[in-house]
């Protein structure tokens, strides 16, 4: 293999377990842009995002072993993910702002209950399939929608220019979805 192609997921993984620092380079250089993706579209800020991302490598190294992810991007980029949701909490504590990440937050408020007590951790599992549930039900392009703008949190234009229609269109779409999520759950006892 040539030192810039990147290297299999499944190797990166081993260097890990083998406590192999070039675990961590090899992730960078292949899932780099995507965390910083995720970090930037939260917090808005490049360098908050980029110690996000750094602290991504961190925790990665820190959970394999024992950890063995099957899909590497979607490990890392839930860590991603939750480490910047968590600066972006902190951050917002301090000063209470705007921004797409308190929009985000506001408009699943609508359907998602908050999960806040620790007794409710069952519940944030039971949630999560429940979502998934969901999510499995309802077409690819709105699926694709609610995963982009609740997962990613892209935003309405990018999200319109990814499958060619008007922002309006979108907006309208996902409040709709929003709204059949909020029943969904509601129906289910959440």
């Amino acid at each position: 293999m040539h030192p810039t192609e990147p290297m299999e997921d499944d190797r990166i993984v081993d260097l890990y377990w083998e406590r192999d620092e070039r675990a961590i380079a090899a992730t960078s250089r292949k899932y780099g842009s995507y965390c910083r993706a995720i970090a930037l579209h939260i917090l808005d800020a490049p360098d908050e995002a980029e110690e996000c991302v750094n602290d991504t490598w961190w925790q990665a190294w820190n959970a394999m072993p024992p950890q063995r992810p099957s899909r590497l991007a979607v490990f890392l980029g839930k860590i991603t993910r939750h480490l910047s949701i968590d600066r972006w909490r902190r951050s917002r504590a301090d000063r209470r702002g705007g921004g797409e990440a308190a929009l985000l937050c506001d408009e699943l408020d609508e359907c998602v209950p908050d999960g806040g007590s620790v007794e409710q951790e069952i519940d944030r599992r039971e949630l999560a399939a429940v979502i998934n549930a969901f999510l499995r039900g309802l077409p690819e392009k709105k699926r694709v929608m609610f995963v982009c703008r609740y997962w990613y949190g892209d935003s309405v234009t990018e999200i319109a220019k990814r499958l060619g229609m008007k922002p309006g269109a979108v907006a309208t779409a996902l409040g709709r979805i929003r709204e059949e999520c909020r029943v969904f759950l509601t129906e289910r006892g959440f």
